[in-house]
């Protein structure tokens, strides 16, 4: 198939062209002094690393995009807005921006692909069919007009996605890794959906993703920084939207969902245990699954296997509800395939079980917990059952 041969091509040239240009992002990291120091609060690296890999990325991208993606308003602005992202994500890696600044500059940037189209202005739920955001008049506005719910809730959606792959990247490698796996899960679903741009898209997203590992994995030789790591969240948002979320499919609306259940999730749980606590959420803190993990002892490879599995089941689990024939839409299902289904289904929430028992609760608060106001974590004497600040 055309489509397939296109997302493999597209796929192998970015990977090769990120994984060639990461060195020379390296020596403009250090000329301009965007550095990454170790922080005893967060930070689990050793030593200072530049931090611009992801202008390897995006070149890669770039690249790859202009060759094989149909040349358009839609790919146009949807590489203007990477474009636009970039620019904000390496501001932050060299000045450090305050986080207003970055979500200006985020939201800016989506608003270009998203007025060009890139938007969802319908979509299939279960029980209730095709709904269609529709408009809202703005009539306490001077001269009315008229707000569409579908831009807002799609550019509100890819902002957050570009946050969520942002606050994992905290360990050598997770963002990338993680990206690498969604990419091609969600290359898959949009070429099986005939969203071929999309899936084109995806696919070179994740070559280029795997090209920044070869150097990104621990120990890294370099981090993509900002500028890596809101590129690719704007990538996989924007891949979101054009190859399920704009199809007519029920099931389309959740597959991306499912695919990036682990950054969401980690996400979701740093968010809400800031909230719960008073503390800003944008303030950086230890209550990621990466540094729990830390604290009950993995090290950052492990980690990764623990996390790079999770995401992999998780995308078997969205790809297993693409392609396994268990129903014929109409509500008749077929017993062998449903069993198969079945199987996906059990083995994603023993995974996510185990995961969640492993990282949060249960462990912690045996041998520790994560003091409320500190974010630190504290360990507990085991002869005075009191807790001792590391």
């Amino acid at each position: 198939m055309p489509a397939s041969v296109d997302a493999l091509f597209a796929f192998l040239l970015a990977g090769i062209l990120a994984l060639a240009l990461v060195p020379l992002t390296d020596r403009l990291a250090r000329r301009i002094g965007a550095i990454d120091y170790p922080d005893d609060q967060r930070s689990l690296h050793a030593a200072p690393t530049p931090r611009l890999g992801g202008l390897a990325i995006f070149a890669a991208v770039l690249v790859a995009a202009l060759i094989w993606l149909p040349w358009g308003a839609e790919t146009r602005s949807i590489l203007i807005g990477a474009a636009l992202i970039v620019a904000v994500g390496m501001l932050d890696d060299v000045y450090e921006l305050n986080a207003a600044a970055k979500l200006l500059g985020q939201t800016a940037a989506v608003i270009v692909p998203v007025s060009a189209g890139v938007t969802v202005d319908s979509f299939t739920v279960p029980f209730l069919g095709r709904l269609e955001p529709g408009s809202v008049e703005l009539l306490a506005l001077p001269g009315g007009g008229a707000i569409d719910l579908g831009d807002v809730g799609t550019t509100l959606g890819i902002v957050a996605m570009i946050n969520v792959i942002n606050l994992i990247d905290g360990v050598d490698g997770l963002a990338a890794g993680v990206c690498l796996i969604s990419g091609v899960a969600l290359a898959v679903i949009a070429l099986s959906l005939d969203r071929t741009a999309a899936g084109v898209l995806a696919a070179l997203t994740a070559g280029a993703s795997l090209g920044f590992l070869r150097h990104g994995f621990p120990p890294a030789s370099t981090f993509m920084g900002d500028t890596g790591s809101n590129l690719l969240g704007f990538l996989l948002g924007v891949v979101a939207v054009q190859g399920a979320l704009k199809t007519n499919a029920v099931i389309a609306l959740f597959l991306p969902l499912i695919v990036l259940t682990v950054p969401i999730l980690d996400t979701g749980f740093v968010v809400a245990k800031r909230l719960k606590y008073g503390r800003p959420i944008y303030r950086a803190d230890r209550w990621h699954f990466h540094h729990r993990m830390e604290n009950i002892g993995f090290s950052q490879r492990r980690t990764l296997a623990y996390l790079y599995g999770w995401t992999a089941i998780m995308a078997a689990l969205a790809l297993a509800l693409r392609f396994v024939p268990y129903s014929d839409d109409h509500g008749n299902f077929d017993a062998l395939w449903t069993a198969v289904m079945a199987l996906f289904g059990l083995l994603a929430l023993a995974a996510s079980v185990y995961l969640v028992y492993v990282l949060e609760i249960l462990k912690l608060r045996r041998f520790g917990r994560i003091h409320p106001q500190t974010g630190e974590f504290e360990a507990l004497d085991p002869e005075t059952g009191e807790f001792e600040a590391i």
